[in-house]
């Protein structure tokens, strides 16, 4: 005879055990849904990737360790000089003297002797295709006077740009004590070339440059190997080895990958290239709208009771392919807001959050939230009388509204 109260009793286990197990499904698949990817090996002393348009970190190794920088320093030399065409303060077209120092500096070079009076056009060919150290000096002497001069400026920019990891003693990137940088501080680098200076950009996908009759090639070799790839730069000493900043773009993501210490020219392309393929195969950069970004508050003691918010900038957010749905946004502000509020004025920001939910979701960036208009003080009554509404709210919690967007 069967015991039915046994049958029940392990029955019911069964089931419970059927649905734990179920459960634990749904929450691994869950955890699944919004992990991200974890770093790929990469065979160099450090290493990292950074999205250019989202400014975002997604793969890193030994990122911030100060090394040697080599030819690299030498994006640095080329933004100054950018800067100062951007700014009107360097013609393309001015001759630039070539003095003993820059004539006699070896390693990498353009040629450049002191009978040649280069175009600054030239030289920044000379410096971004060919990374003539003899091009730097004598672009650093033309904006400066000296190289000494030229590397302060250069530290100020690396300040101002948030390069904590970098020092400069030099335009060239020669071995000097004191002059370090960091594969996220060159990744930062890249990146900040590509936004500041588009249109100058185009010079790091150069191939080749004929100078004074020679022909020499770029020693980027992803510009041969990989075909979205549209630069950057390119280092080496013995004490640094084989560096390489590479960058590259599909639809409307972009990455640069820096790469610090590989052990040879061919592997530090290839390591960059695995870096820059990983990075594709596993992220997106999404552009949520202005339109779905804009949050409407309360506003007290004013002409309106509500007002606009919008960000200060376009919003571009990195997230693992596949994981979209996770994105959110959540907007903060000191409530309760009060009339008078200037049009532009920064009153809160909004976070872009990753997770499943809000409690556990990660802050991928924040971005500053501004007013839309003007809203002046309203009439001495109508104070009072938010004064009494207010009196009965608790307006304590500094969180304004939450609200999600894809």
């Amino acid at each position: 005879m069967v015991n039915n109260k046994i049958f029940r009793s392990t029955g019911v286990r069964k089931l419970f055990g059927i649905f734990a197990a179920a459960l634990l499904l749904i929450s691994s698949a869950n955890a699944n849904a919004v992990s991200w990817p974890k770093s790929p090996h990469v065979d160099a002393t450090s290493w990292a990737v950074v999205d250019a348009r989202s400014g975002q970190v997604v793969a890193v190794h030994n990122a911030d360790q100060e090394l040697p920088p080599a030819s690299l320093t030498k994006m640095m030399t080329l933004y100054l000089a950018f800067e100062e065409i951007k700014l009107g303060r360097l013609d393309l077209n001015a001759r630039v003297t070539v003095s003993n120092k820059a004539w006699k500096i070896g390693g990498s070079t353009m040629f450049l002797e002191p009978r040649i009076k280069p175009t600054v056009k030239e030289i920044l060919h000379g410096i971004a295709t060919l990374s003539g150290n003899d091009a730097c000096i004598a672009l650093a002497e033309h904006i400066d006077g000296s190289e000494g001069a030229f590397a302060q400026r250069m530290n100020a920019k690396a300040k101002q740009l948030g390069l904590e990891n970098s020092h400069f003693a030099n335009a060239t990137g020669f071995p000097q004590e004191g002059h370090y940088s960091s594969a996220m501080d060159m990744a930062k680098l890249g990146a900040a070339l590509w936004r500041d200076f588009p249109d100058m950009y185009e010079l790091f996908g150069e191939k080749s440059y004929t100078f004074d009759g020679r022909t020499q090639p770029n020693r980027n070799r992803l510009l041969w190997s990989y075909p979205d790839a549209d630069g950057i730069k390119t280092g080496h000493t013995e004490e640094a080895g084989y560096c390489l900043v590479g960058s590259a773009e599909k639809n409307t993501t972009r990455f640069v990958a820096s790469v610090f210490g590989a052990s040879s020219d061919r592997s530090r392309a290839q390591q960059t290239k695995a870096l820059l393929t990983f990075s594709f195969r596993n992220f997106v950069t999404m552009r949520p709208s202005e339109r779905e970004i804009r949050r409407q508050v309360e506003v007290f003691e004013g002409t309106e009771g509500q007002i606009w918010l919008k960000p200060t900038d376009p919003i571009w957010v990195t997230v693992p392919k596949g994981n979209e749905s996770a994105l959110s946004f959540r907007l903060r502000y000191d409530a309760p807001l009060k009339a008078p509020i200037r049009e532009g004025e920064k009153l809160g920001t909004i976070e872009a959050l990753f997770g499943d939910s809000r409690e556990t979701a990660e802050v991928l960036k924040s971005v500053d939230m501004v007013s839309t208009r003007q809203v002046d003080r309203a009439s001495w009554v109508s104070r009072q009388w938010d004064g009494i509404r207010l009196w009965w709210r608790d307006d304590s919690s500094d969180e304004g509204s939450v609200s999600e967007s894809q």
